[in-house]
This record gives C-alpha cells, sequence and structure tokens, in this order.
C-alpha cells in the first residue's frame, strides 16, 4: 500500500465489482464508465466511508435494493460532472437569433416547442429563454415558446428551479442581460426574474427511456451530454431525437461532440444539424 498519500485510503473496487457498476449505469442509463474506475473510486469513497460501508459489496447491497431510486440518484450526482454556465458555446445562440428563429416565424404558428436535453442546473434553457425574449420583443406575449428542460439529477433540478447563481456564472452574459433578467439577492448572488423562470418548465427524464410528448420538438439542445455514451447508445438516442424532431426542425448538439455521418439528419454547420421537412 502506498504510505503517505491519499491513494492509500481508497476504497478499492474488485474488477467483478468495477464489471457489476458499470453495467448497472449502462444499462439503466446509458452512461459509459469503462474507463472511469480511477474517478469511480475517488469519488465514491468520502460515500462509501462517510456512510460506514467497507467495501463496493457492501454498498451495492444497498444501491440494488433501493427501490426508491433515491440512491441511483446519488451515485449519478457523484459521477457525472454538472458544468454549465451561461452563454456556454455561444454560437449556437447567436445561430438561434439570426437563423432559426427567422425561419420558425415564418413556418410556425405562434407555437415553439424546444426541449433542453440534460439541462443540469438550469442555464441553457434559463439562456434560451432570454434569447426568446430578447428576439420576440414586443410579440413575445402572441406566441407560445415555453422550454422543456430535462434531467435525471433531481438535485441539479432543484437547483435549475431556484434560477439562483453566482457573480461567475453569469460573467459572460451582456450587462444590460443581467440588469434585465437578474434579481440581486442578499447574498450577492443573482436569480433569474420570474417571468423568465415561468418560461421554463423542468422535469426529470431518462434519455434512456421511450419519449412521452404530446408533439414533437421543433428545437433540441443535447449539449455536452452524448460525452458519457458509447458509439451505439449514442447513435439510438440520435434516432430518437430524430423522431421527435418536428419537420424543419434542428437538434444542437456539444462542439467538442459528433453524431457521425449514420444520421437522417442533415449537417447544418459544426454541432448543428436539421430535419429536413
Amino acid at each position: 500500500m502506498n504510505s503517505g498519500g491519499t491513494q492509500s485510503s481508497l476504497i478499492r473496487m474488485t474488477d467483478e465489482e468495477f464489471a457489476t457498476l458499470t453495467n448497472f449505469v449502462k444499462q439503466k442509463y446509458g452512461i459509459d464508465l469503462t474507463k472511469k474506475r480511477t474517478l469511480i473510486e475517488g469519488r465514491l469513497t468520502n460515500e462509501l466511508r462517510h456512510r460506514g460501508f467497507r467495501s463496493f459489496k457492501d454498498y451495492f447491497n444497498v444501491l440494488f435494493n433501493d427501490k426508491a431510486g433515491n440512491e441511483t440518484v446519488t451515485l449519478l450526482n457523484k459521477l457525472t460532472t454538472n458544468l454549465s454556465y451561461f452563454m456556454r458555446e455561444n454560437e449556437h445562440f447567436e445561430f438561434l437569433r439570426t437563423q432559426v428563429l427567422p425561419y420558425f416565424e415564418r413556418t410556425r404558428h405562434r407555437e415553439l416547442r424546444i426541449w433542453s436535453a440534460g439541462c443540469s442546473t438550469g442555464q441553457e434553457p434559463y439562456n434560451t429563454a432570454i434569447v426568446l425574449d430578447e428576439y420576440f420583443g414586443t410579440r413575445k406575449s402572441q406566441w407560445d415558446t415555453r422550454i422543456l428542460a430535462t434531467d435525471i439529477s433531481m438535485k441539479v433540478l432543484t437547483q435549475a428551479k431556484a434560477g439562483i447563481y453566482t457573480a461567475e456564472d453569469l460573467k459572460d452574459l451582456p450587462a444590460q442581460w443581467k440588469q434585465k433578467y437578474f434579481i440581486k439577492q442578499a447574498d450577492g448572488r443573482f436569480q433569474v426574474c420570474e417571468r423568465i423562470r415561468k418560461e421554463v418548465i423542468f422535469r426529470p427524464l431518462n434519455l434512456m427511456e421511450p419519449f412521452h410528448f404530446k408533439k414533437p420538438m421543433d428545437l433540441i439542445f443535447c449539449r455536452n451530454v452524448m460525452i458519457y455514451f458509447d458509439g451505439p447508445t449514442k447513435q439510438q438516442l440520435v434516432n430518437k431525437y430524430y423522431d421527435w424532431t418536428a419537420p424543419g426542425g434542428y437538434l444542437f448538439i456539444g462542439h467538442s461532440e459528433s453524431i457521425g455521418n449514420d444520421t437522417r439528419y442533415t449537417y447544418v454547420q459544426p454541432a448543428i444539424y436539421q430535419k429536413k421537412g
């Protein structure tokens, strides 16, 4: 055993335990952790020690017998990184403002169905709602542009609903947007104004399960979510998105991601695809 370093205090997984956990997460959530053994041991050791587990086997007995699913949510919160901030990959919001919204204004009848899939702590859907508000201006009341925002983590959804962020989260926003759409709190943080918060509907959703929507989506954001999925899982998800995209609708993915050439979507520009109708 190493002497002195933090590595010596890690609770190690056996090969069998590692295979059991990665298979469970892959089958249930599509997330591929097969190259993340060190990360798993590092992030879960404190959780196990805090709760008095001596081994991963002991922890699994609780994890796999939790019918309510709270243990799985805690596990995913520990293992997935929720990196999100306003104006992330701003080229998308610029394309939305200059290309997508003018096109939709001509082709849609005063209703847009927008989905932020894997919304994390809410910056993406709120950012989108602000762009919509800026674009439509006085015409906004004539349109229904409420945004569905989903994530598997109840923890991040709770944060997202509150809509409270640090000055660091807002550092890339235009000054006039901060003034117009955010209210400074006593602790120095900022809350999204109620009018914009009402534009976003937050719901828990597992992307691996069947989707149940009343109508197809005009715009789907799934940015920096599929980095956790292997190729076949990603392809399967993109196919589901395509089936739930309205003709002429768009899919935005992260700039570090790719959906490959084997897709029914038409490539528009990096990280932006359209379902031709």
